[in-house]
């Protein structure tokens, strides 16, 4: 069985003592923040690369006491991600994470042909929810704008390999649409009957896919009882593939700032787990991001899966 919620992850990555972060751009308070509470939690070990300055003085302030080995200084952004990402991408650290530098930027040194770390997959961001039940990951609310159909089974294979780090052995995914039959004139749904086909005849593995269905579908049993939907996934689903970008932000920014429960946010697809959180996430959540990273990164049996055409 699968971890339920977030403080069953703390608990494991707390056990995880040797897994190293590499923090591009780490002279930001709410990084920094997140970094001590990870840090007094035993969840990673950080390097901060950035300016050592500013460090210094936010590590005064909020009482974080800095190792001299912990602090890479360096001023320039760009140059920082590379740091980080070559750190990265040598095995001395295990898991990136976004300090205060434009995604752009990172993701720049990250998809360096030479230098990055490039795997061949779809680079994809997930965000995984802690319901009253479970862990629900959603994808892509951060990342790929508008996934035509091959985009969106690797988004499913991104997502279905982190819920399987999660504990989840064969994760249920629903593919979100505005309505849950198939109609032409909506797109979506035509996209999630294939994919649903796709995973029954094994292109996309280690998971049942279902769709096209709606939220309340996706979330209750008693609404899809109600609809006589007749789904494995509808009410018990473990990933929700959203549409676009816009209908998972707005899902993921609605749940995490009207419900108060915990939201936790990082991009796969990489040669390593990197911690990609909204610059008005909490502490904690960045905290909850690195926990999901340390645990995701020591699973190294588990692979992401690849579409067979």
């Amino acid at each position: 069985m699968g971890y339920t919620n977030f403080d069953e992850v703390l608990s494991d990555a707390a056990r995880l003592k040797n897994t190293r972060l590499a923090v591009a751009c780490a002279h930001e308070r709410s990084v920094m923040e997140a970094l001590y509470l990870a840090q007094c939690s035993g969840l990673a070990q950080p390097v901060l690369i950035g300016d050592a300055d500013i460090i210094e003085v936010i590590a005064g302030d909020i009482g974080y006491t800095l190792e001299p080995d912990m602090v890479v200084d360096e001023p320039d952004d760009v140059t920082a991600a590379r740091k980080a990402v070559q750190m990265v991408r040598e095995g001395t650290c295990q898991v990136l994470m976004k300090g205060q530098i434009h995604t752009a930027d990172l993701l720049r040194a990250i998809l360096d042909r030479e230098a990055g770390l490039r795997t061949g997959r779809l680079i994809s961001h997930v965000f995984i929810l802690e319901m009253e039940d479970r862990l629900l990951i959603v994808t892509d609310a951060a990342m790929n704008i508008k996934p035509d159909l091959l985009q969106k089974a690797q988004l499913i294979c991104n997502a279905v390999y982190v819920a399987r780090g999660l504990g989840i052995e064969l994760p249920k995914v629903a593919v979100l649409t505005a309505v849950e039959t198939i109609n032409p004139d909506v797109p979506s749904t035509i996209d999630a009957a294939i994919l649903s086909k796709m995973a029954e005849r094994n292109q996309i593995k280690d998971c049942i896919v279902d769709g096209p269905l709606q939220m309340d579908n996706i979330i209750s049993e008693e609404a899809a009882r109600l609809k006589k939907l007749n789904s494995p996934v509808a009410g018990k689903a473990d990933i929700v593939l959203c549409p676009d970008i816009e209908t998972g932000n707005a899902l993921v920014k609605i749940f995490a700032h009207s419900t108060g429960r915990r939201v936790a946010g990082l991009l796969v697809g990489a040669a390593a787990p990197v911690v990609l959180t909204s610059r008005a996430d909490t502490a904690e959540s960045k905290m909850l991001s690195i926990a999901v990273a340390t645990v995701l990164a020591n699973k190294t049996s588990i692979k992401p899966g690849t579409v067979s055409l």
